[in-house]
C-alpha cells in the first residue's frame, strides 16, 4: 500500500513516514503545495495524508483538484487547525477522514487501514478471489485453505492484482505503487516478483490468473 504524506514541518512527515514504513507502508513525502500537486497529478495512492496549511497554497485546493479529475485516493486531513469550518470544508470537498494534530501514530495507521478498506475493499480486511484468501490486517495468503509463503513484495503485489483485476496494469504502474520513491533503472526485476508469485500460486493449486498483455503489461483475470 502506498500513502502519500503532504506535510511541510520534516520532523512530523518523518516521524510519520517511519512509523508508517514499520507498518508496511510504502511512503512518499512532499512538503510544499507543489510538489504535492505534481505528484498527485502523476501518482495513485491508497492514501494521501494532508496537511491544510502549505507553503505555497492551501491543502484544500489539492483536494479539490483531486476530485475534480476523478482520482479516488483516499484521502485523511491532518492539521493544526481544529475548527468545525475547515472540517466540514474537508470533508464537503470528498475527504475521507479529518484527525487534529497532535495526534498518536497508532491512531493514525487504524484511520488510514480503515480508509483503504472502505474504499478497495467494502469495509473488510478480507478479500476473496475464487479459491484465494487474502487477510490484508493479517498479512495472509490462502488458496484452498492452505497459506502461501509469500515475501512482503509478492503479498503486496497479489493484492494490488486483485485490487485491480481485470485492468491492465504496467510494469511502471507496478513498480511505482509497490516501491514509490525507492523506483530505479531497469523494471525487469517486476518480472521476476510476478514469476515467483504465479509459481507459489499454481504450487498451492490455483488458476494462472496473473495474464501478461504483450507490450501493455499484466492482467489479474479469469478470463
Amino acid at each position: 500500500m502506498k500513502v502519500l504524506i503532504i506535510e511541510d514541518e520534516k520532523a512530523l512527515s518523518d516521524s510519520i513516514c517511519t512509523y508508517l514504513k514499520a507498518q508496511d507502508y510504502i511512503c512518499e513525502t512532499a512538503a510544499d503545495f507543489h510538489t504535492a500537486i505534481s505528484k498527485t497529478e502523476i501518482f495513485d495512492y491508497d492514501c494521501i495524508l494532508l496537511d491544510i496549511t502549505l507553503p505555497g497554497g492551501n491543502g484544500l485546493s489539492i483536494l479539490k483538484e483531486l476530485r475534480l479529475n476523478n482520482k479516488s485516493d483516499g484521502v485523511l486531513i491532518i492539521s493544526a487547525k481544529n475548527s468545525i469550518d475547515d472540517k466540514v470544508s474537508g470533508l464537503m470537498l470528498g475527504a475521507d477522514d479529518y484527525l487534529a494534530k497532535p495526534f498518536h501514530l497508532s491512531e493514525l495507521n487504524a484511520r488510514i487501514a480503515a480508509i483503504i478498506r472502505r474504499k478497495q475493499f467494502g469495509g473488510s480486511s478480507v478479500i476473496n478471489f475464487h479459491n484465494i484468501t487474502v487477510d490484508t490486517q493479517a498479512k495472509t495468503a490462502k488458496v484452498n485453505g492452505q497459506s502461501l509463503d509469500l515475501t512482503k513484495k509478492e503479498f503486496d503485489l497479489l493484492l494490488y492484482f486483485i485490487s485491480n483485476k481485470g485492468r491492465v496494469i504496467s510494469k511502471t504502474a507496478i513498480a511505482e505503487h509497490l516501491w514509490g520513491d525507492e523506483m530505479e533503472g531497469n523494471l525487469d526485476f517486476i518480472y521476476t516478483h510476478i514469476k515467483n508469485l504465479r509459481k507459489k500460486l499454481q504450487e498451492a493449486g490455483d488458476a494462472d490468473y496473473i495474464k501478461s498483455v504483450y507490450g501493455m503489461g499484466y492482467k489479474f483475470t479469469d478470463q
